[in-house]
C-alpha cells in the first residue's frame, strides 16, 4: 500500500469543462454580480424544486441569512441537533439567539422528533421563546422530516433545513418522492434550506452556498440581506434615501439610486466560484450514483469485519445523496483506540476524519449552558469513524481501505 497514491476521507472531482467554465467567466466582463450567478440561482432552484434560490459565499452565511430572513434575534431560541458542524449552532448565536441542543439517534446521527420535543421542553422551562427547528441532514441522509414538519407546524415555528450535506438528497416521505430544498409550504413560521459546495461536498464551488424557499417574501428578504440589505428599486412606504434621486421624470428608478431598508451582510457568491459549482451540478447525477455505488462496495467489503465495524445505519424514509461513509466501529471491543486506528490508516496511505465532537461539548458552549447531558449523541461520536468517499475513488480502494482497516484494528 505504501506505493498508491493516499486516499482522503473526501476530495473534489475538477474535471476539464469544470476549468473552462471558471476560464470563460476570468476572460468575460463579469467576475462577480453577473450572469454565472444567476444562472446557478436558476439552475438550482430547478433541480431542487424550489420556487428561488440564493447563491451565497458558503453554507455557514446560508444559515446567518436563513436565521435573518426569518427575523431571529435575542430572546429566541432555535433547536439544533447536536451532532452537527459547528456553524449550525453559531450562527444561531450570532443572531443573538439561544441555542437549545438536540440529542440524535446513536446510530444514523439524525434528531427525530422525540429528540426535538425533548429540546424544545427544555429552553421552555429555560424561559427561552422557541422559534425555529434546524434539523441537519448528516452524511445525505435526511432526518425524518415528515414529522418534524408536522411539529413545526404544530408549534408554529419556523423549520431551517440545513442540507449542507445533502444536495441531491431524496425526501421519501411523501408520495413520489420530493428532492430537499423544495421546502414546505406547511409551515406557515417559514421554511427555509441551506446547502454548502464545499470541495468536499457532492459538488463543489471551493466556496460557496445557498439558501432556497418558495415563499416569495422570505425569499426577497434573503436576498436582500445577502447584498447590504441594499435594493435598486425605491420602496414609497419605507421613505426614499433621497426622495428627488429616487425616480427620474418617467417615474423609473434612476440608475444609481439605492435604498436600505435594514442592515445586511455581503455574502455575495462571485462568478468565477458560480461558474465552477453550476458545472458541476450538470454532473450531480453521475457523482451521486458513484458515492451510492461505492457505499455499496463498502457495505460488502466491510461485513466480514462485523461486529467490530458496521457500514452507516440507513434510514428508511430518504434516498441519499452521500456525503460521507461514517462508519461505526467498536474501539473498545477492538481493543484500539480511535488515535490508533486512524494512525495506523495513514501510515497505510488511508485517510479519515471524525464528524463530529458533538456540539454541545464544545466550550463556549459548555461555559454558556453547563454540561448538558445528551447521550446518543456521545454515543454516535464514540464508534464514528468517516473513510474515504468520492467520486474519482475505484472500487478497488473500497478493498483497499477495508484491509487497512482490518490490519488497524488488529
Amino acid at each position: 500500500m505504501a506505493n498508491l497514491p493516499f486516499l482522503p476521507y473526501g476530495r473534489q472531482s475538477v474535471e476539464e469543462d469544470d476549468i473552462a467554465a471558471v476560464a470563460a467567466v476570468l476572460r468575460g466582463d463579469w467576475l462577480t454580480q453577473g450572469p454565472a450567478v444567476a444562472g446557478f440561482e436558476r439552475a438550482l432552484a430547478a433541480r431542487v424544486g424550489a420556487a428561488q434560490a440564493v447563491a451565497c459565499a458558503n453554507g455557514t452565511a446560508a444559515l446567518r441569512l436563513a436565521y435573518a430572513a426569518l427575523g431571529i434575534g435575542p430572546g429566541d431560541a432555535v433547536v439544533v441537533p447536536a451532532n452537527t458542524f459547528l456553524a449550525t449552532a453559531s450562527a444561531a448565536r450570532h443572531a443573538g439567539a439561544e441555542v437549545a441542543f438536540a440529542d440524535v439517534d446513536p446510530d444514523s446521527g439524525l434528531m427525530g422528533v422525540a429528540e426535538a420535543e425533548a429540546a424544545i421542553a427544555r429552553a421552555r422551562e429555560a424561559g427561552w421563546r422557541v422559534r425555529a427547528l434546524a434539523p441537519v441532514h448528516y452524511a445525505g441522509q435526511t432526518a425524518p422530516m415528515d414529522g418534524l414538519a408536522g411539529l413545526a407546524r404544530a408549534e408554529g415555528l419556523a423549520l431551517v433545513e440545513d442540507a449542507c450535506h445533502a444536495v441531491g438528497t431524496v425526501d421519501l416521505s411523501e408520495d413520489g418522492g420530493t428532492p430537499v430544498g423544495a421546502g414546505r409550504p406547511e409551515v406557515a413560521a417559514g421554511s427555509l434550506t441551506v446547502f454548502s459546495f464545499h470541495p468536499v461536498k457532492t459538488i463543489a464551488a471551493g466556496e460557496g452556498g445557498a439558501v432556497t424557499g418558495s415563499d416569495p417574501a422570505l425569499m426577497a428578504r434573503v436576498r436582500r440581506l445577502c447584498n447590504h440589505g441594499m435594493m435598486r428599486e425605491p420602496q414609497a412606504g419605507e421613505g426614499f434615501a433621497d426622495p428627488e434621486a429616487a425616480l427620474d421624470a418617467e417615474g423609473k428608478a434612476n440608475p444609481w439610486y439605492y435604498e436600505m431598508a435594514e442592515p445586511g451582510f455581503n455574502h455575495r457568491l462571485s462568478d468565477i466560484h458560480a461558474a465552477l459549482v453550476l458545472s458541476q451540478l450538470g454532473r450531480l447525477d453521475r457523482f451521486i450514483e458513484r458515492r451510492a455505488r461505492l457505499m455499496a462496495l463498502y457495505a460488502e467489503r466491510l461485513s466480514p469485519l462485523a461486529p467490530l465495524v458496521r457500514p452507516p445505519a440507513l434510514v428508511p424514509w430518504c434516498r441519499p445523496a452521500w456525503h460521507l461513509c461514517a462508519a461505526r466501529i467498536d474501539f473498545d471491543a477492538a481493543g484500539r483506540s480511535r488515535s490508533a486506528v486512524m494512525a495506523a490508516l495513514r501510515a497505510l496511505g488511508v485517510g479519515t476524519q471524525v464528524h463530529y465532537i458533538p456540539v454541545h461539548r464544545q466550550p463556549y458552549w459548555r461555559r454558556r449552558y453547563g454540561d448538558l447531558v445528551l447521550p446518543g449523541a456521545m454515543a454516535h461520536y464514540a464508534h464514528t469513524l468517516s473513510l474515504p468517499l468520492f467520486p474519482a475513488m475505484a472500487d478497488g480502494d473500497v478493498d483497499r481501505v477495508a484491509a487497512a482497516l482490518e490490519r488497524a484494528l488488529s
